[in-house]
């Protein structure tokens, strides 16, 4: 891993990046993102079958930096290594994880826990997540447990964001996740494999609108993530991604940072671990360029 002081990164990362962080990366709203209550709650998953590929880093910094840019936000730990829930400071409580809810016990308002920053809440996890899998596959309507569970959350009008951070697999709640969701946000290492994941995401998202389960769901954007401009194979590689899925590619790219590496370990997102490193630029540009796609 490499890590990248704030004047080592402006020089090293490809023009790409380097227009991105010219833009204003302070977490004020800009002007031209319009906040409406009135907009429905919007379900978006973080995801990607493999692991390792800044899948939890994405939906944890994400959260806080929509937070920190005024939207009510609500992240929801699927993932049984609850790195999420420790990411944002939350103990690994047994009993605490939606677990019951998702067999169809209890509400899930109920399990919704405050966090240390401002509009910021979360639905931790635990070890016991790892039997849900098995549990919903004996149901009826076994792809709709995150849907039904989530469903008086979103009518509440609670939040205006639900992010939900999905294991690192294509396994059954992994899929209950995409039924549940109204975009998927991918994350994908700047490496060849990469590609290989985006095709292989497309294909299931595909099966699920053909068998009904969730006709509207689609990919909500793409970020690519460990991006090191030194490397030719980084920048070969956003550019093929770019090539193939077009708009749908953030403009930000997210480096590779000790500091984001770091942060987890405090139980703190990057912007209240290291405000000014690049890590936090970049969740911050993120952050904006998710809220206007969500505005628009």
């Amino acid at each position: 891993m490499c890590s990248f002081s704030r004047s080592t990164f402006r020089l090293q990362a490809t023009d790409l990046f380097l227009s991105s962080l010219n833009s204003r990366c302070a977490l004020e709203t800009p002007p031209r993102f319009s906040f409406n209550r009135a907009v429905p709650t919007k379900v978006i998953a973080v995801a990607n079958q493999k692991g390792g590929v800044g899948k939890t880093t994405t939906a944890v910094n994400l959260a806080a930096c929509l937070a920190a840019l005024g939207q009510r936000v609500l992240l929801f730990d699927l993932d049984p290594q609850a790195n999420a829930t420790s990411g944002i400071g939350l103990d690994k409580i047994e009993g605490a994880s939606a677990y019951r809810v998702l067999l169809g016990e209890g509400s899930l308002l109920d399990k919704i826990k405050s966090t240390a920053y401002e509009r910021l809440e979360a639905v931790p996890s635990e070890v016991d997540m790892c039997a849900v899998d098995l549990e919903l596959a004996r149901m009826e309507n076994h792809l709709h447990g995150v849907a039904n569970a989530l469903k008086p959350v979103v009518d509440s009008g609670r939040f205006d964001v639900i992010l939900l951070d999905c294991p690192p697999s294509l396994g059954i709640l992994s899929l209950n996740a995409f039924v549940a969701s109204d975009g998927l946000l991918v994350t994908l290492q700047c490496e060849y494999y990469a590609l290989e994941g985006i095709s292989m995401m497309t294909r299931v998202l595909g099966q699920l609108g053909a068998a009904g389960a969730n006709p509207r769901l689609e990919i909500f954007g793409v970020v690519m993530t460990m991006f090191d401009g030194r490397t030719k194979l980084c920048n070969e590689v956003v550019g093929e991604v770019r090539n193939l899925l077009g708009a749908k590619v953030f403009e930000t790219v997210i480096p590779r940072s000790t500091k984001l590496a770091e942060a987890p370990s405090f139980g703190k997102p990057i912007i209240h671990y290291d405000k000014y490193s690049s890590g936090s630029a970049a969740y911050e540009l993120l952050a904006q360029e998710v809220l206007a796609r969500l505005n628009s």
